[in-house]
């Protein structure tokens, strides 16, 4: 096993020279959660489990856990407070792996949402509903000032917002709100200029280009889904003035864009993010210069309220309602010399997983 360290570490298991497994990890400084603990306004390191692989023929074998442990063992070295990682609630081999073998804690679970970009374009009330694109010392300043106390809130948001991943951050807002974005007293530089009004509703999106990175595809699929998705192509040929909604193609590799930084505030302000994803898929299905974006995927936290959920174009078959956060701490690892410090840091993450948790969830589109 072998781990080779670039800005994303990957760690690599052979047998008999062949690759059997493979993880990769990733370390950042983030912010978390304005309740205790930790105290508010900590910046803690976080180590991210990105990817754990191992071929079918040699699972079982505990080369899952030496690949996870050897990463552990690199996050530690980097000085590294928290691990932690995200898998589906079915996953019961991974959860098995890591909660009862590794001993990593339940903290958050999130929806992941996830809507095919269709043939035909979401209707927005344009009369009702006003939709900006912010600059980035805009954006920068919003999410510093309400999301900041989000949990793993990222300490380089405004990397994250410059990255040329990131195509952009979006505001809406009812138009019959008086909602100044800039002071009249300034124009142009960031900092004092972004204003919000605690009585307006609004709601705030970014959006990352994942198939700039990777590319997905669908494996296997019920005969239904199949039948149902060139039996739709067929109609549509004969029919066109149905206008019926097709489904892409997923058999074959395909991009997609993810929604990350959504937060809302004040009345109706789910109808708000629902006319956001319904922006940002018309905005994917007319950019000709990116035909390959099939998907718009959405992550929220699964405590979130179900009118958030239900605002958010989404596929049910396609998407996640529980995808469980895990989270361990790294320090009672390396120092395990010091029995009170360990039993001291291991009380402080017990207490703050407890803890109930805010509403909104912040997914690093790096990570994703």
């Amino acid at each position: 096993m072998e781990l080779m360290s670039f800005q994303c570490t990957v760690g690599v298991a052979e047998c008999d020279k062949e690759v059997v497994g493979v993880i990769q990890g990733s370390i950042k400084a983030v912010f978390f959660a304005a309740h205790k603990p930790p105290p508010p306004g900590l910046v803690v390191k976080v180590g991210y489990i990105l990817g754990l692989r191992v071929a079918p023929p040699y699972r079982r074998r505990g080369i899952g856990a030496a690949l996870v442990r050897r990463l552990e063992d690199w996050f530690v070295s980097n000085d590294v407070d928290y691990c932690c990682m995200a898998t589906e609630k079915d996953n019961h081999a991974s959860l098995n792996l890591f909660i009862n073998n590794l001993r990593y804690i339940k903290f958050r679970t999130g929806r992941i949402l996830v809507n095919p970009v269709r043939n035909h374009p979401y209707k927005i009330n344009s009369s009702e509903i006003k939709i900006q694109k912010l600059r980035i010392e805009e954006a920068e300043a919003i999410y510093k000032k309400h999301m900041a106390s989000t949990e793993l809130f990222p300490e380089d948001i405004k990397n994250i917002l410059k990255n040329k991943l990131s195509l952009g951050t979006w505001m809406a807002n009812f138009k019959q709100q008086r909602y100044p974005l800039r002071s009249s007293s300034s124009s142009s530089t960031a900092g004092g200029n972004e204003q919000i009004m605690s009585s307006s509703s609004w709601a705030i999106v970014s959006l990352w280009n994942s198939g700039e990175v990777f590319k997905l595809r669908l494996g296997k699929a019920p005969f239904p889904w199949v039948i149902y998705t060139k039996s739709l192509k067929i109609m549509d040929k004969i029919f066109p003035c149905f206008k019926l909604v097709l489904v892409p193609n997923f058999f074959k590799p395909f991009g997609f864009y993810f929604v990350y930084g959504l937060h809302h505030e004040g009345p109706f302000s789910e109808r708000l993010v629902g006319a956001l994803c319904k922006f940002v898929h018309n905005m994917a299905m007319n950019n000709s210069k990116d035909h390959n974006c099939k998907a718009i995927v959405t992550e929220i936290g699964g405590d979130e309220d179900d009118d958030l959920k239900m605002e958010i174009p989404h596929w049910k078959l396609l998407s996640c309602y529980e995808d469980f956060w895990c989270i361990k701490s790294l320090k009672s690892k390396k120092n395990n010399n010091n029995i009170s410090n360990d039993h001291d840091h291991d009380h402080h993450i017990l207490e703050w997983t407890n803890t109930p948790p805010i509403r909104t969830l912040f997914v690093d589109p790096r990570e994703v």
